[in-house]
């Protein structure tokens, strides 16, 4: 079921390739209510996240499952007293609970902050304070749930810490309520262009930066996963990156679930490249994303000694793609790798697109979506070969979808 054709006005040429493309949306767009619970409607036995560990445990999710648990999970964040324009810093790893923990907070117009479970506490206090954020999600694994607790018994700090899977004092049983609580939610009122979520950036330059996006983001996404990744309906798209960074917005839910593919999710921490090829072979991904490095160890693996032929399409980003593993992946898989290039700040900006020939060592060219250009110091265009900066230009109206809104605070 690919609902993404309900947002979006696109031509694309006799090989596919996309020649336009604009983004159409209601005032209230929610991708809680219009994507999660209209799939549920539509196609609610269709599987939208298949998950996994190293110990072998497994859980399949469907978009009826999800929408159900994502009302659920809404009803116990309101309960506690979370409501629209709050901030919940959200720290699951690549744990099961995101899946519907990010839709709960959607609906609920709250704004999410996905964030490392990598932070210490004085990386989780600066967050904190910066954002203004009320409460906590978070995993259950390592000590981050003690970290986060330390952080609450701060004076005018945190409000509330749910954990999921795991008892332990001064936190709210988040998978104990979650299943007491009612599968059904009246929608709350949002408005497409509200804050939806905050993501900081790394910190290379100075201190982390808050990214403020609105709920069109999630809509910016359909050319990333469309035309770039090409995640297949009722495909299963696999993307390495854990939920605390942005990457897992570009291939973990939103523009998979509008294109209709379900999402795989192996919920490691330490990587290994035979576990995870493994994974691939087993339950048939379609689509894989995943950074320049990961490709490096997968080519010292093999690829070629893993049944990959449910495989269609391959993606990279993250870091400089070198010739060498670009042919290396080629002669493994007969699959181009696919570079592309976004920011924290945007979706996929630079990319090389269905229907474009992919070329080693190029980010592709701009998406339909964004006027790129690369200039001088004065703004005008570099010629050919020449050296420039990279540069948005916003559309006449100013109303650039898929850019932030603002370094929040």
């Amino acid at each position: 079921m690919q609902l993404y054709k309900n947002f979006c006005k696109e031509t694309t040429d006799e090989n596919g390739k996309l020649t336009s493309f604009e983004l159409v949306f209601p005032e209230n767009y929610n991708f809680g209510y219009d994507v999660v619970d209209k799939m549920a409607e539509l196609v609610p036995n269709d599987t939208a996240v298949v998950w996994t560990n190293p110990e072998k445990e497994e859980k399949i999710f469907t978009y009826s499952d999800i929408s159900k648990l994502s009302n659920k999970a809404a009803n116990v964040f309101r309960n506690h007293g979370i409501k629209k324009g709050d901030k919940v810093l959200v720290i699951l790893k690549r744990n099961y609970e995101y899946w519907y923990v990010a839709p709960a907070l959607h609906k609920l117009g709250a704004v999410i902050i996905p964030a490392t479970n990598l932070l210490t506490q004085s990386d989780i206090s600066y967050r904190v304070n910066t954002a203004g954020i009320k409460a906590a999600v978070c995993t259950p694994d390592e000590t981050t749930a003690e970290d986060m607790l330390a952080v609450a018994s701060q004076p005018n700090t945190l409000e509330t810490v749910f954990v999921p899977r795991r008892q332990i004092f001064g936190a709210v049983d988040f998978t104990e309520e979650v299943e007491n609580a009612p599968d059904t939610l009246e929608r709350v009122e949002t408005k497409a262009e509200e804050p939806m979520v905050i993501y900081f950036t790394s910190g290379t330059t100075g201190y982390p930066k808050a990214v403020e996006h609105n709920h069109i983001y999630t809509l910016g996404h359909i050319i990333t996963a469309k035309y770039w990744q090409c995640v297949k309906d009722g495909g299963l798209h696999l993307t390495v990156a854990e939920t605390g960074w942005a990457k897992a917005s570009w291939g973990k839910i939103y523009g998979q679930w509008l294109c209709g593919s379900a999402v795989m999710v192996y919920d490691f921490d330490k990587f290994s490249p035979g576990k995870l090829l493994r994974i691939m072979e087993k339950y048939k991904v379609t689509t894989f994303c995943a950074p320049p490095t990961v490709y490096r160890y997968f080519i010292k693996r093999g690829m070629n000694k893993y049944d990959l032929s449910a495989l269609s399409h391959l993606t990279t980003a993250g870091e400089a793609l070198n010739n060498e593993v670009f042919e290396e992946v080629f002669k493994q898989t007969g699959i181009e790798l696919c570079e592309g290039f976004g920011q924290t700040e945007s979706v996929l900006m630079l990319a090389n697109l269905k229907g474009d020939k992919a070329i080693a060592g190029s980010m592709g060219k701009p998406t339909p979506l964004y006027d790129v250009r690369i200039v001088d110091d004065e703004c005008n265009e570099v010629k050919q070969g020449e050296v420039g900066e990279v540069v948005v230009f916003p559309p006449k109206d100013r109303k650039q979808h898929g850019i932030f809104i603002t370094y929040y605070n």
